[in-house]
């Protein structure tokens, strides 16, 4: 694949300290917790919304709405990782990431201080995916910052197992709602818990982002690597490239490759971690509590693969990774849903959700690193934000032309497409990018961008 001609350092950074300095583990540490903060503003509405969803939207409310409350803030990240990701590439990851924190930190306190449906009417629901939509605009400013800015700070050899530790954040956090939400249930009581209970879960991710903020604000600076950048910048030799050259410029076939398969990426998510909570509670007649101890089991074990996942790409290579996972997601993501979804016990659905996200979403360890070494530092965390946010619409826009397609293959058949033409996306926009085998990533971040 042809890369624009970019003078970049060696295949060692000559200024990388034999141990990383305090703000380096800081970032570290910030790219793990911090991306398990964002996880759980995110999918909080998916498990924790959905009992006290009438209290909210009015007793008329549906499952539609509730999709609706996630779509909001899906569509609200493609906007975020391009306005986000330009500012971080212009005037640091660090500083992005702190001003995108606090928009998200006040958009979940707005959530959890909304007004009920008897109090406001249709205004509570509307406001609610309003705050939603502004919410995935700042936290996909997070990730487009703090990701790359973790991958510019960790060890060549690391990169994978890092993002390992990041991408899985996501079901970690999964877990903590279900779980959350199931104590919170138990002690309570449905009414109150509809009533007041599920606003200490959004008061509490507020209270998680002011936590990274501080955190931020204390330890976390710029890698080297990007202070070179800008350094450069400011001599007058190198240049932060417009979205535009992303695009349709130098950088477009980088970036289609990308976007294509995390399009496949998010095909697999919608229907294994989004769509599955309706079928087990609406088809296989699932409790509220059963559905939070079958999607949190299953979170934590899809937790403890995709840890595993980043690493074993830098064993069998990134290309290698995805050709293979994508393969498995096509073959066992559709056997593994239409067991699921046959079960009538807690116990068989808890397992089979728990194998059906170890066979598809896993995927995604690698996904931290591999798009951050794909693109060079002065566009990276444009790149970075855009491709993981913008390959979400299609897919996030599944409630609307899905029962389309059950109208014509039938209820499962229709998903079991979606997993199929998934797991093909990953297997072949995988072996469009480059090898990135142990050696070709044994490098400086910058240099190995350089060759893929």
């Amino acid at each position: 694949m042809s890369r624009p001609a970019t003078d970049l350092p060696g295949s060692v950074d000559s200024t990388a300290p034999p141990r990383l300095p305090p703000s380096g583990r800081a970032a570290l540490r910030g790219g793990v917790i911090g991306n398990y903060v964002d996880q759980i503003h995110i999918f909080l509405p998916l498990v924790a919304l959905a009992p006290a969803l009438a209290t909210l939207a009015g007793p008329h409310a549906s499952a539609t709405t509730a999709s609706v409350v996630v779509l909001a803030m899906l569509l609200g990240r493609p906007v975020g990782g391009m306005v986000f990701g330009r500012i971080a590439d212009r005037w640091g990851r660090t500083r992005t990431t702190r001003l995108a924190i606090t928009g998200t930190a006040l958009c979940s306190i707005g959530i959890a201080l909304m007004p009920t449906h008897a109090l406001i009417g249709p205004a509570a629901i509307a406001l609610v995916l309003l705050l939603r939509f502004l919410g995935g605009v700042f936290i996909a400013g997070e990730y487009s910052a703090a990701i790359p800015l973790a991958m510019e700070w960790s060890r060549p050899r690391q990169r994978g197992l890092v993002s390992g530790l990041i991408m899985a954040m996501a079901p970690w956090a999964q877990a903590s709602i279900a779980f959350g939400t199931l104590a919170l249930l138990l002690t309570l009581g449905p009414e109150s818990y509809a009533v007041w209970g599920w606003r200490v879960l959004f008061l509490a991710g507020a209270l998680g982002s002011l936590g990274m903020l501080g955190y931020y604000r204390r330890h976390v600076t710029d890698a080297p690597v990007f202070r070179r950048d800008r350094a450069a910048v400011g001599s007058g030799t190198s240049g932060a490239p417009h979205l535009r050259a992303l695009l349709i410029g130098p950088w477009r076939g980088v970036f289609w490759q990308m976007f294509g398969l995390m399009t496949g990426l998010w095909f697999l998510t919608q229907m294994t971690v989004i769509n599955l909570p309706a079928r087990l509670k609406g088809g296989v007649g699932l409790s509220a509590t059963q559905l939070s101890i079958a999607m949190g089991t299953a979170a934590v074990v899809q937790a403890l693969g995709m840890s595993l996942t980043g690493h074993l790409s830098t064993r069998l290579g990134r290309r290698t990774f995805f050709v293979l996972w994508g393969l498995l997601a096509a073959v066992a993501g559709p056997l593994a849903w239409a067991w699921t979804v046959g079960r009538e016990s807690v116990g068989s659905a808890t397992f089979g959700a728990s194998v059906l996200q170890v066979v598809t979403v896993t995927a995604y360890g690698p996904i931290g690193a591999y798009l951050s070494e794909r693109l060079p530092t002065a566009i990276r965390a444009t790149g970075y934000g855009t491709a993981y946010s913008l390959s979400i619409v299609i897919p996030a826009l599944h409630p609307f032309y899905l029962p389309w397609v059950q109208a014509r293959l039938g209820h499962s058949a229709a998903v079991v497409a979606l997993l199929v033409l998934g797991g093909l996306l990953v297997t072949g926009c995988g072996a469009l990018g480059p090898r990135l085998a142990s050696r070709d990533i044994d490098a400086d971040i910058e240099a190995v961008a350089a060759r893929a």
